[in-house]
């Protein structure tokens, strides 16, 4: 009862310090398309993104799907051919920096979806990506390693040209030994962030168009009510659908019953990885005849973008179960640049 007590006490002291996280651009080819946050400096803005980093607890709510601006389309578009391969970047105040605190640990997927203006929050959705716990590393650990650049995802080389909503999710499980319907101070953290893409290509395949996130999710979800300090990560399944039939890789999700099975689907080859995090992707199937295979592509960069300044407010997290070095050390650069 004390250990209990103490820990829950300096989870409140150090919740100031870094902890969250969300997107500031995408990646096409390499290429950096800019700061791309409706919130930030770039000229082009293409990311739905909130006004601070803090997380989405309430899996019932339009947030879970693009966050709380979601809702807001920009004007903007992440211009990307079929068979193109992009990552997200992801930071916590400034880009390259801590990204997020490492006590964090947890999933990240990728969902794509028709465009839409509005949040998101319909049976639209697609999980083409997945990367959960693989070396004895959960993808968020890669993520940091990799100085916020997310595992690299594909574009289906026959996927219909057209608009499309691009979703990635981080989910930190540091507090998701209960959940938020249980206790609102805790619960597992979701950090959803939705680019607007402009998709050209000669094919003709589209997402299956059958996932929706606030009637999908579930509390009782194994992905989302998840002990991270005494359950075996090995065994860990993401909450939703299925990678899209034919993925491949080390995240197996768990479907829904309301999840429609896919009418055809193809089988794709292993995706080779480069990191620890292993990368589930998947072809779009087609309404015709079988389609055709398409890999999504699992290498994680570990080259660091060129930093530049941007910031976001720094939310109050939540108690957690146990204490953050990270936080610690943070907290002691910072005293240390305040006293040259």
């Amino acid at each position: 009862m004390q250990f209990s007590f103490t820990a829950a006490a300096l989870a409140t002291l150090v919740g100031y310090s870094a902890a969250h996280t969300l997107t500031i651009d995408v990646w096409v080819n390499g290429a950096d398309q800019g700061d791309g946050r409706s919130t930030g400096t770039g000229t082009t803005k293409y990311i739905r993104s909130p006004d601070n980093n803090n997380p989405v607890k309430d899996i019932t709510s339009d947030a879970i799907v693009c966050n709380v601006n979601g809702a807001k389309a920009q004007t903007g578009f992440v211009k990307a051919a079929a068979g193109d391969e992009f990552k997200f970047e992801w930071y916590h105040n400034s880009r390259g920096d801590d990204i997020i605190d490492l006590s964090h640990k947890g999933p990240i997927s990728t969902w794509i979806a028709p465009y839409t203006e509005g949040s998101g929050a319909e049976a639209i959705w697609t999980k083409i990506q997945e990367s959960t716990y693989e070396g004895g590393k959960w993808a968020v650990e890669t993520l940091v390693a990799n100085k916020g650049m997310s595992p690299s995802v594909t574009i289906p080389s026959t996927l219909k040209a057209g608009k499309y909503l691009v979703r990635q999710e981080i989910i930190a499980h540091h507090e998701s030994d209960t959940t938020y319907d249980v206790n609102p101070a805790r619960g597992a953290q979701f950090y959803p962030a939705c680019a607007q893409f402009e998709i050209t290509g000669t094919g003709s395949d589209v997402p299956p168009q059958n996932f929706d996130f606030t009637t999908g999710y579930k509390y009782t979800d194994a992905g989302i009510h998840f002990n991270l300090y005494s359950a075996d990560a090995s065994t860990y399944k993401a909450p939703g659908p299925e990678v899209w039939t034919g993925g491949s890789g080390s995240g197996s999700g768990s479907s829904p019953a309301s999840s429609a099975a896919p009418a055809a689907s193809s089988t794709a080859a292993a995706a080779a990885t480069s990191a620890a995090a292993t990368t589930t992707a998947a072809p779009i199937a087609t309404s015709a005849a079988a389609a055709k295979p398409t890999t999504l592509s699992t290498a994680v960069s570990s080259a660091a973008p060129v930093a530049s300044s941007s910031s976001a407010a720094a939310p109050v997290a939540t108690p957690t179960k146990a204490p953050s070095a990270g936080c610690k050390r943070r907290r002691s650069r910072k005293a240390r640049r305040s006293a040259h």
